[in-house]
């Protein structure tokens, strides 16, 4: 008897004095300080644009970038892995675009769009379609065949109500569509600042050439064409072919539940204009510092956790539909639990549900915890929608909810995107570090979580999802929809 009490106690003892799990608020404390303290996020990004330069998929430079990743999370003592892929890779040659009325042509500043033809030399009229929408094309039947379209980059003041705010890409696609020969787009930042991107909706070649001019440039066109026809002559050239790229995943194995995965990628490619540190090396290099974060903390989430840069966003989501195939193909999409995606964040503010209505109550929850942490930049703003053209589409169209910050950013930094100006001297230090802090807390209280937000979506629910968000003319444009009318 007196044994059988003795052990009783003992063990008493050894619960007592065995180590309390640790409160998620606590947790985030403890992210914050670490982060605020030891943060390496800016700096590497600022070595990275220095030494590496643009990280353009399929470059030597997009190569280095990856090694850089990779050998900087190895540093940090993380497992880590490439995931190769196959793409047709894009590089741009040489640009000559001249316009004027017929006979008097004069040199006009452009960049071409990625994906335009390998060569091409294509003299025509140009037909102003305005948004380039299906309506502007319904409106003036036959107007573009054979002829080159010139439309906005956004959507014009004055438009009609409902006019789909759709992606350069799938203007293009429109034009083609009705019979186009080639496309100028008009930017929509002051300054005569050319934008350059994918003209593409699938990642491959375009049948025409797709080229952008200033906005002053093509506002003063739009007004000349009220009265006078006026013409283009576009010559380019080039090159594409299929090359390897890597997506880097450094993984945090979950202590309770290794089988289901919470993914927080960013693109790691930029475009060759410039380095690319806002798009998306603000993000990427984000994501990079939450595993710095999480390794030096030691944290075990419940579930696994992979910290991925997605190589060829720029090119089509090259690198994320290369993860989603692989995922499907082996039967492991089931897996992924949820995705958080670091396109261009910084300094948030909240955290957006990615239209799952049902996770709004977790993120406010969460929020209000990130708040007694912070409540000077943190504000719980939640958000609702959502969208396409980020790696996070992929998994959501295959029913895998996603988030993404809030951001809070200086608009002026986004006349720089997609162009030369986008550089490491836009990038703000202290905007960084917060998204890494909060982003870091909301990634561990997803990882952590006793029940997710939101569940994966069946096919049937995934396709009522996005109809219900009007997703459905935009990915049917590009290609994606696959269910049957």
């Amino acid at each position: 008897m007196k044994k059988s009490l003795l052990s009783i106690f003992c063990i008493c003892i050894l619960f007592a004095c065995a180590p309390k799990p640790e409160d998620q608020l606590t947790i985030f404390k403890k992210i914050n300080e670490e982060t605020l303290a030891n943060s390496r996020a800016y700096e590497t990004l600022e070595e990275a644009t220095r030494t590496i330069g643009h990280r353009l998929t399929g470059s030597e430079e997009g190569a280095k970038a990856e090694e850089y990743t990779y050998n900087l999370l190895k540093g940090y003592g993380m497992n880590v892995a490439y995931q190769p892929f196959e793409v047709e890779s894009w590089s741009r040659g040489a640009i000559e675009v001249q316009i004027g009325p017929q006979g008097k042509l004069a040199p006009v500043p452009a960049v071409t769009l990625a994906h335009s033809p390998v060569e091409a030399n294509v003299m025509a009229e140009i037909i102003d379609m305005g948004n380039g929408v299906d309506a502007d094309y319904e409106a003036q039947p036959g107007a573009v065949l054979g002829k080159i379209a010139l439309v906005y980059i956004g959507t014009l003041p004055n438009s009609p109500e409902g006019t789909p705010g759709l992606h350069r890409s799938e203007k293009t696609a429109l034009a083609t569509k009705y019979g186009a020969i080639g496309i100028i787009i008009i930017n929509q930042v002051d300054g005569g600042v050319l934008l350059t991107g994918t003209a593409s909706v699938t990642g491959s070649l375009i049948p025409i050439p797709a080229v952008c001019i200033g906005k002053e440039d093509g506002m003063a066109l739009k007004e000349s064409l009220k009265t006078t026809k006026q013409f283009t002559s576009i010559k380019m050239t080039n090159q594409s072919g299929l090359i390897n790229a890597r997506n880097v995943i450094a993984t945090i194995e979950g202590s309770e539940f290794p089988e289901e995965k919470i993914i927080v990628g960013g693109h790691l490619d930029s475009w060759d204009l410039a380095t690319g540190a806002i798009d998306n090396g603000i993000g990427s290099f984000a994501v990079l510092d939450m595993a710095r974060t999480f390794q030096a903390l030691n944290l075990k989430p419940k579930r696994t956790v992979q910290f991925v840069m997605f190589m060829g966003e720029e090119e089509g989501l090259l690198g994320s539909r290369h993860m989603v195939n692989e995922a499907v193909a082996n039967g492991t999409i089931d897996q992924i639990k949820y995705v958080m995606n670091q396109d261009m964040s910084g300094n948030p503010v909240g955290f957006g549900t990615g239209g799952r209505s049902e996770a709004e109550a977790f993120f406010k929850q969460v929020g209000a915890e990130i708040m007694m942490v912070d409540s000077t930049t943190f504000k719980n703003r939640v958000s609702g929608g959502a969208g396409l053209h980020s790696d996070h589409q992929p998994f959501m169209l295959q029913g895998v909810p996603y988030t993404s910050p809030s951001s809070n950013l200086d608009r002026s930094i986004y006349g720089c995107y997609h162009s030369d100006c986008d550089d490491f001297n836009l990038v703000n230090k202290e905007h960084m570090v917060n998204n890494v802090r909060f982003s870091s807390m909301m990634l561990y209280a997803l990882a952590n979580a006793d029940t997710l937000p939101a569940k994966k979506l069946n096919d049937a629910e995934t396709k009522a999802f996005l109809e219900g968000h009007d997703l459905k003319l935009k990915l049917q444009i590009g290609g994606d929809w696959r269910w049957e009318e």
